[in-house]
Formats: C-alpha cells, structure tokens, sequence
C-alpha cells in the first residue's frame, strides 16, 4: 500500500474537505480511507499503486483550490496481529 499526502490552500469548510475528497476518489478509483482536514492543510488517502501527482494536482486545482504539494510514501497496516 502507498500513503499519498496533499498540501491543500482553500478549504475553509465541511463542504470544501468534502468536495476534496470527492476529487481524490473520481480522480484515484482504488483510493481508499480518503480523508481531508482544512485545520491541517492537508488531504491524504491509500491505494495500491503509485498515483500520478500531476493529474491529481491538477484535478484538486480545477476545483479552485490549490494543491501546493504531493507526496507519497510507503504504508503498512499496523494492527494486533503481526
């Protein structure tokens, strides 16, 4: 699994965090645990293959917000059963 993180200008609302969210999962079909967060900035979500952060950048920039950033990053599951 990949962890990818967005740096996010312009969300202001519950309704801003959604419309991100949105994006992510029109833009990234096998994204899952998407979550947004206007206090941190920031928007992150799982998928099992590499995105392509241009298009991702851009899909969130259509929107009129601004993507200032996109990383990803490996991800284990942690849990109980190791």
């Amino acid at each position: 699994m990949i962890k990818t993180t967005l740096k996010i200008e312009g969300m202001m609302c519950g309704m801003c965090e959604a419309h991100i969210c949105d994006v992510i999962r029109k833009t990234v079909p096998d994204a899952k645990k998407v979550s947004a967060s206007r206090s941190r900035k920031e928007a992150s979500f799982l998928s099992e293959e590499a995105v392509d952060a241009q298009a991702l950048k851009a899909a969130i920039d259509e929107t009129g917000y601004t993507c200032e950033e996109v990383s990803s990053e490996a991800y284990e599951k942690k849990g109980w059963f190791r």
